[in-house]
């Protein structure tokens, strides 16, 4: 049985405007923004604006909506950052991996020969991430 959502969590947190974040596209379903602690540069996280622990609880509609704006950012993550390739990672509950416990999904772009941060990660400098958000945001647009 998965548990009952906390609202009291990060990204939650993010969607309330309670904390500021970088973000790099919102829709009325869907809200993208720049990850604080980057495995690697233009590291972007998508996640629902529903209310969903993780994939084992979150409605159909929601996650296509969710994938549908995966699918978009990887598009330019990829064209940003001029990728070899995309990472996308997804992770429920403590024994698969997830931390926060609102659904969300890493965008990753991905250069052949590129080495992936370590956990655990340091805070990205704002600046980094700001500029990160731009090239992102033009390639979006």
């Amino acid at each position: 049985m998965t548990p009952a959502y906390d609202d009291s969590n990060v990204f939650a947190k993010i969607l309330r405007g309670e904390i500021p974040a970088h973000v790099v596209y919102e829709d009325a379903d869907t809200l993208a923004f720049m990850d604080v602690m980057p495995a690697v540069d233009g590291h972007v996280l998508v996640i629902p604006k529903a209310a969903a622990r993780n994939i084992l609880d979150i409605a159909p509609a929601d996650l296509a909506a969710v994938t549908a704006t995966v699918q978009k950012l990887a598009i330019a993550v990829k064209a940003a950052f001029l990728a070899d390739g995309v990472t996308i990672q997804q992770f429920n509950e403590t024994a698969g991996g997830q931390e926060v416990f609102h659904l969300h999904v890493h965008v990753m772009p991905r250069q052949a020969a590129d080495q992936v941060r370590k956990l655990p990660r340091p805070f990205a400098d704002q600046k980094i991430l700001a500029a990160h958000a731009d090239k992102i945001r033009a390639a979006l647009a």
